[in-house]
């Protein structure tokens, strides 16, 4: 594809995003959160397969595909941490209210 269309493409999923998040009430940031940690697992799982199957193992490809495997984990891990500490807001604490 031209460079053209694939800078249009980006530039209207960012707006796309922009407003679909910021539509979403606070509600239901943490079911959202968890749902996005699903997809970057599988964001995670897509870097770890495209940086063992390089078709030439140039050094360019492979900085791109272990930055790709190093932000989808700190994405994962800072998702879950997040959540966590989201759903511990609404656990009781012990001895009373």
């Amino acid at each position: 594809m031209e460079p053209v269309y694939l800078t249009f493409i980006l530039l209207l999923s960012i707006f796309l995003g922009f407003e679909l998040i910021n539509k979403v009430p606070s509600t239901l940031h943490t079911p959202l959160m968890s749902g996005s940690n699903a997809i970057s697992g599988i964001t995670l799982v897509g870097a770890l397969v495209s940086s063992t199957t390089l078709p030439q193992h140039e050094t360019l490809t492979a900085v791109l595909a272990t930055s790709a495997v190093a932000l989808a984990t700190i994405n994962v891990i800072g998702g879950y941490v997040v959540t966590d500490r989201m759903l511990a807001m609404f656990k009781k604490k012990p001895g009373g209210k």
